[in-house]
């Protein structure tokens, strides 16, 4: 391994936090709990055609708000005692002890499911094609809606569902099973953070393996792209302020993968604070995107991780 990625993955969270925006843990978590909790979710639906309505009965009602997993409608719940492994994982413990402190907590957790072209109806596919955020909620059956479904969404930060909160949260990714180039892996804007919340769609335009990222405040970032590839259990997690998309799956398989939001407790002080003290630009927005209309729609037609 060469030596300046040995540097990297010797970092500490804040170090890596202040100066990239991201950790990537060292090791995974535990292979083989990955694959146990990979089967169970497999095991509860066929990850195909079968998941969507038709065209007909989407355009009878059609919902685009609340179609996401929440309590009481949320896979995990029913696979609580089988994430120890990720949420008890020592590494990990003491990464997000670290950022945040002490008694941190769980915001929100569930499954992400990267939908393979194969699954996604043709229909759906004209409808859908180059919107910048193609969560797949709406058009999937209510029964199915306890898990995330993606097909691409294109560079955001995850302060983008939080108006008016603080970036006092971060995000903890966990594959759970192989993800290569072509399983929709997830890429990050490497220092995209420094320029704080900006609004959604966000300014970027490609230069080479970097993107230009502007803030609309005078501020820009020469970002490098870093794309996220690893064997089940690979974990990595990266500031709210973080710039990080996927492109369609173009595998045949579902890319499935825990995705956690832990944030400080109410007057815990962590290596987060002085990260968040050093970006140029504010950590909270009354305001984060432009993209949907009244309806929760998508009303823009623009795309710029396909480009990745």
């Amino acid at each position: 391994m060469p030596a300046a990625a040995r540097r990297q993955q010797s970092a500490s969270p804040t170090q890596d936090f202040t100066l990239r925006g991201y950790h990537r843990f060292d090791a995974p978590v535990d292979p083989a709990a990955a694959a146990g909790l990979l089967a169970r979710i497999r095991a509860t639906r066929a990850f195909d055609g079968s998941l969507f309505l038709s065209e007909a009965d989407f355009d009878a009602d059609p919902h685009y708000t609340g179609v996401n997993p929440r309590p009481g409608r949320n896979l995990l719940e029913a696979l609580e005692a089988e994430l120890g492994f990720v949420e008890r994982d020592p590494a990990i413990v003491a990464g997000l002890t670290e950022l945040l402190g002490d008694g941190y907590e769980t915001l929100n957790k569930k499954v992400v499911c990267g939908v393979p072209a194969s699954a996604v109806p043709g229909w759906l596919k004209a409808r859908i094609t180059d919107n910048p955020v193609n969560n797949l909620g709406a058009y999937v059956q209510p029964d199915y809606r306890d898990i995330t479904y993606f097909y691409g969404i294109d560079f955001h930060q995850d302060l983008i569902d939080f108006r008016n909160r603080d970036a006092d949260f971060v995000t903890l990714y966990v594959y759970l099973h192989p993800v290569g180039a072509h399983d929709a892996p997830l890429y990050l804007l490497e220092e995209s953070h420094r320029l704080g919340g900006t609004m959604f769609p966000h300014d970027l335009s490609r230069d080479g393996e970097h993107w230009l990222y502007r803030d609309r405040r005078g501020g820009q970032v020469r970002a490098r792209q870093i794309m996220l590839v690893g064997g089940a259990g690979s974990t990595a997690m990266w500031h709210a302020c973080t710039l990080h998309g996927t492109q369609p799956d173009a595998a045949d398989n579902a890319r499935l993968s825990l995705r956690y939001l832990f944030a400080k407790r109410p007057g815990a002080r962590g290596g987060l604070d002085a990260v968040n003290a050093s970006l140029a630009g504010p950590t909270r927005l009354p305001a984060t995107r432009i993209d949907l209309d009244a309806t929760g729609a998508a009303r823009i037609k623009a795309n710029s991780v396909n480009r990745a």
